[in-house]
């Protein structure tokens, strides 16, 4: 099978669908998408990824109910602002003129509001110094206490499936889905001057080999795309013979340089009777059903939701003590140092009870870059060692790859997050909460001492799900990184990586508008590339 381009990617992979469908409007290309189920710019040497460079598809994006730099802007080719799944009034909730209405990806406020929100408020007008509320996250100054929104559509949720890979897109003549097929390996399909060339792919059982004619595109994620590399024989030589994969390409950073935002969650023992909350659900099956069918016949209640209806966003104060010794990673003194988020419920599954959990997430970590400026005011930032990573198992495409987070490296995360969890047990001693808050739980109600604070924190701390840099960018030439700023693999030709692996350190916020960002100037790359 010979085809233009083939888009390998995991399930659930945004930047795949959005290549594929920038790929596809062009008639005469086809495409196959296989499924299993600092600024950049400094970084890479290339000005097309500068804040000013991006505007043109941050405008195709918008925020996606996640923090991306926290600029004002209208975007309709991506963004649909949506009414949530309950049709409740949201004046005040947000601002619709930092909002798109055209696009094709539908973002909402939460559909199901939740029994504590009215206490979430009233903490705005208690500690309004403290917790400001924000009206809107994406108004240029994301600081403060707002409504979350999130991508769902009428109580479902809205992805890059449902949306770049909807049926207008995804019936396109040029374009086939091969679904429940995992690629094993990409293939050499020749040379170039001494260059290997990666013309085709290796899938499912039995083995199949499909092939491009063009370029070979991999979306298969932070995790997925440097297990896949390197099962193809692209890695670190020496540790790939060590399990008995045969080097094809030396490229020792491949799978290096993982980095996540560390999360922390706080548990409180509630005073609730409301059965909205999440404990009851989990605990009670006729409930749970109960709402299930709720959201079958007609997609409102509880499961139009994650749970969550508020978010926070705070920074170190600016004396600090640890900016003494650490550089700020923060890209501006309006970008957020960690997150406050509120679940109606316990993040450990408890037997009886009812909870309030608050998760706490640095997002401007500062375990795999150092920022260090220079005498005339430049800032440069390089990796450094500490950090994740990363390996293979065995020389098996099918076993799942050995990971390594490395959380908390440096002591800039510890402070950022034991600051972040300080600042949760004053938010929940406010005046909104005193019937409300029994006594805290799994394990915060050991705490008495800094340093037992600092124990719970370090045994508690888990990855956030937003990891990124396994197949990171550098600049042409380096010698260091996996892609070069057109995202094609150094050293390489006909294999290019298109997904949240090619970042070099994780955006002060979540990862998902990055991701479609990243993917949309991907597609211009690649047909400048080909001037179509």
């Amino acid at each position: 099978m010979t085809l233009s381009s083939l888009a390998v990617r995991r399930s659930r992979g945004t930047a795949g669908n959005v290549i594929a469908n920038r790929l596809t409007e062009n008639p005469d290309w086809k495409v196959l998408v296989v499924e299993s189920g600092p600024s950049y710019a400094q970084v890479t040497g290339d000005p097309g990824w500068s804040w000013d460079n991006l505007q043109q598809y941050i405008k195709k994006v918008t925020n996606l109910a996640v923090l991306f730099l926290h600029t004002y802007v209208l975007m309709d080719q991506n963004e649909r602002w949506t009414a949530p799944a309950d049709n409740h009034n949201t004046t005040g909730q947000f601002d619709p003129k930092v909002h798109g209405f055209k696009g094709i990806n539908a973002v909402s406020l939460v559909g199901n509001p939740q029994s504590i929100d009215p206490r979430i408020i009233q903490t705005t007008k208690d500690l309004s110094e403290e917790f400001p509320f924000n009206l809107d996250m994406n108004s240029g100054n994301p600081l403060g206490l707002g409504y979350l929104q999130q991508t769902i559509n009428k109580g479902n949720r809205s992805s890059s499936a449902t949306s770049y890979l909807a049926p207008q897109f995804s019936n396109r003549s040029n374009l086939d889905v091969l679904i429940n097929s995992q690629v094993t390996r990409i293939m050499k399909t020749g040379d170039s001057n001494g260059i290997p060339i990666f013309g085709a792919v290796e899938v499912g059982r039995p083995r199949q080999r499909l092939v491009a004619s063009k370029e070979v595109i991999l979306s298969a994620g932070v995790i997925g795309t440097p297990q896949l590399l390197m099962n193809s024989g692209i890695g670190e030589s020496s540790e790939l013979q060590s399990i008995g994969v045969e080097p094809v390409l030396h490229l020792p950073d491949v799978g290096k340089n993982f980095s996540d935002q560390p999360y922390v969650p706080l548990m409180w023992l509630v005073n609730s009777t409301s059965n909205d909350n999440l404990d009851d659900i989990s605990r009670d099956p006729e409930l749970r059903d109960k709402f299930f069918q709720q959201w079958l016949t007609n997609q409102t209640g509880p499961f139009t939701t994650t749970g969550n209806s508020f978010i926070f966003w705070g920074r170190l104060p600016d004396n600090s003590s640890i900016f003494q010794t650490s550089p700020d990673p923060a890209s501006g003194r309006n970008t957020p140092h960690y997150e406050i988020f509120f679940t109606n419920g316990a993040s450990i599954p408890r037997a009886k009870g009812h909870y309030l959990t608050l998760g706490n997430v640095v997002v401007s970590p500062a375990s795999r870059t150092l920022s260090i400026f220079s005498s005339k005011g430049n800032r440069l930032t390089i990796f450094i060692s500490k950090g994740g990573n990363i390996t293979l198992k065995t020389s098996d495409p099918f076993d799942q790859p050995l990971i390594n987070p490395g959380l908390m490296a440096l002591e800039y995360d510890r402070v950022a997050l034991r600051e972040s969890v300080k600042k949760s047990i004053r938010l929940v001693s406010a005046p909104a909460w005193k019937d409300y808050i029994i006594r805290p739980d799994g394990g915060l109600e050991n705490v008495t001492t800094d340093d037992e604070l600092d124990r719970f924190i370090l045994n508690s701390t888990s990855t956030f799900l937003h990891g990124v840099g396994t197949a990171a960018m550098s600049a042409q030439g380096a010698d260091h990184g996996v892609v070069d700023p057109d995202l094609r693999v150094k050293g390489a030709s006909g294999l290019r990586v298109v997904d949240a692996s090619v970042m070099p350190y994780v955006p002060a916020g979540h990862t998902q508008a990055p991701v479609y960002i990243i993917a949309e100037r991907a597609a211009d790359l690649i047909k400048d590339f080909w001037r179509v």
